[in-house]
């Protein structure tokens, strides 16, 4: 990827600072690839550069891990970037913004809205950032967590910081196969073509269950009947039936009538 790449994509770069593990260096590109990100910058990996295992642990995102530039410290990682971000769970003694993912994300968008290129700096699996490799840093990025268990793995915090961004910009959920695409959006999904139930399919359903109940003697005080049709229709109708539910339910009711209206056998012929 260039330079000029990078810029039109507008996307963070993440920086790693001398990871130990070629595994954590696979798994963090693994996160970035879920989340739509794609350069990646080390600075000293501890156990050289390129990494088999850092490939075989990157499951799929063999790009990012090809195409990593590597660097010999924090300030020549970050000379082409206008805005960088540090990531760490510990307080620090310095005047440093600080925020949330969430927060950041939202700040990361607006500013690689005004062209600003933007990076994400992750600290070393035992002990993370420096305080001077922090003090190189615009801004520093804390999650809320438990603060008696706060560490959290380089992938995990890469993983973290990338959903927050991609969040916002996502256009569907989850994957999508050659069967069935990705999900648009939250919300009640109906299997297949099968649309909603509409009005006209609720109020039969709601005629052929009330007739029934009522065959079978269920309504038995006139006066409180108008109430319980009520009730009745208010459960479905809060449930949002689908077409393919509404003739479930239907042959649900038909098949217990008929096996209400069956001459039921006597004990006597039972025994026989």
């Amino acid at each position: 990827m260039t330079a000029s790449q990078a810029d039109e994509s507008g996307k963070p770069a993440v920086i790693l600072v001398n990871p130990q593990l070629g595994e954590n260096i696979g798994t963090a590109a693994r996160a970035m690839a879920n989340f739509a990100l794609s350069e990646l910058h080390i600075v000293e990996p501890r156990d050289g550069w390129p990494n088999e295992r850092a490939l075989s642990a990157s499951a799929g995102a063999v790009n990012i891990i090809e195409q990593a530039r590597l660097h010999e410290d924090c300030m020549k990682a970050i000379e082409q970037f206008h805005r960088v971000y540090a990531t760490t769970a510990r307080p620090r003694g310095m005047t440093k913004q600080v925020m949330t993912p969430q927060e950041a994300a939202a700040d990361m968008h607006d500013r690689a809205a005004n062209g600003e290129r933007i990076a994400i700096m992750f600290g070393r699996e035992r002990w993370g950032l420096n305080n001077d490799e922090i003090s190189l840093c615009d801004v520093i990025i804390t999650a809320p967590v438990d603060p008696e268990f706060a560490s959290i793995n380089i992938a995990q915090a890469v993983l973290l910081v990338g959903y927050e961004w991609y969040k916002p910009i996502a256009a569907s959920l989850g994957m999508g196969t050659s069967e069935l695409a990705a999900i648009k959006g939250s919300g009640l999904r109906v299997r297949g073509d099968e649309g909603l139930a509409n009005k006209q399919d609720l109020h039969g359903f709601f005629s052929h269950l009330e007739t029934e109940l009522e065959a079978a003697g269920f309504f038995k005080s006139p006066a409180m009947r108008p109430g319980m049709i009520r009730n009745l229709r208010n459960m479905f109708q809060r449930v949002e039936l689908s077409q393919q539910e509404i003739r479930t339910l239907r042959g649900v009711i038909a098949s217990l009538t008929r096996t209400h209206l069956r001459p039921r056998e006597t004990d006597g012929e039972a025994e026989r």
